[in-house]
């Protein structure tokens, strides 16, 4: 028996953690990949307070981790399949064992959006600009998505890339001006406005790109066989297990001290209907619901 349970590791989860196991909780904490959750990813963190010089995702993920350890939080890598909320006391059940709590906090975030497309399954496609990105030096790039998210790894990865393409579904990119300033310093980003990639095709990888002009509906084959193609189409909140819980446009709802409509169960970060998710919302969120929590148990 727990007096917390937080699903997902990312910002809001490892606040939530740090701030109940202050409060003398004792608390799991389930993750199904890595401590970070998306922004661990990520090529660079930027804007939030007092993040290191060139702080990456990996970089700011392992200090997550790392300050998680030390307060005594147990972190167990499992996926969750099934969670019961009504009641006094919760169940969660994962791929490996079964847990009950009195409250739980969910703050699996979201995953990155498909683009639904024929041949998005192949090598080259959907890749991480970190981790795959040492792979393009020298060759093409395409970045599907024009927000802060999708430019700002368009900007690193111009550092080692021949070219970068910016394909945005606006007439320009939808991003911070900051983010803009750069590209527009870059020589070798290209921005390829109103259009579409609507398909990818080739044996085992991609060697031909499909993209659609959404004005004139005009289609446009591009034949680059070594490209990378790094997709930006937003997320998918992950909260299809929460079968119990009343969502919005699948987001959960909460009130102002996270608390969704079942009594002990409250929800951080990006899987909650918000305005803005960032890292800094994401810790608040995490802290609010972490001290809520706890004072219930």
């Amino acid at each position: 028996m727990y007096d917390i349970i937080i699903i997902g590791a990312g910002p809001a989860g490892i606040s939530a953690a740090i701030y109940g196991k202050s409060r003398g909780k004792r608390i799991l904490m389930l993750e199904r990949g890595q401590v970070g959750g998306l922004i661990g990813t990520v090529s660079t963190v930027t804007h939030y307070t007092a993040i290191m010089k060139e702080e990456s995702g990996k970089t700011f993920a392992e200090r997550m981790k790392e300050q998680a350890l030390s307060a005594g939080v147990e972190i167990r890598y499992e996926k969750v399949t099934e969670t019961k909320f009504m009641g006094k006391i919760k169940k969660v059940v994962t791929d490996k064992e079964s847990y009950e709590c009195k409250t739980v906090i969910l703050a699996n975030g979201g995953s990155g959006r498909m683009l639904g497309i024929p041949g998005e399954n192949l090598k080259g496609v959907r890749l991480n600009a970190p981790k795959d990105g040492p792979d393009y030096k020298g060759k093409n790039i395409y970045i599907i998505g024009g927000a802060d998210g999708a430019v700002k790894e368009a900007i690193y990865l111009a550092g080692i890339a021949e070219k970068v393409t910016i394909v945005c579904v606006e007439d320009e990119l939808v991003c911070i001006q900051e983010f803009k300033d750069k590209v527009a310093a870059l020589h070798n980003i290209e921005i390829m406005p109103h259009s579409s990639l609507t398909a990818v095709y080739g044996n085992e990888r991609v060697e031909e790109l499909e993209f659609t002009d959404n004005k004139t509906g005009k289609k446009q084959i591009v034949k680059d066989a070594e490209c990378g193609v790094f997709v930006y189409a937003g997320i998918v909140p992950n909260t299809q297990i929460y079968a119990e819980l009343k969502l919005e446009n699948g987001y959960i709802p909460v009130d102002e001290l996270m608390q969704t409509e079942i009594p002990g169960v409250f929800a951080a970060g990006d899987i909650c209907v918000k305005k803005v998710r960032q890292v800094a919302t994401a810790v608040a969120d995490g802290a609010i619901a972490g001290i809520q929590a706890a004072a219930m148990c």
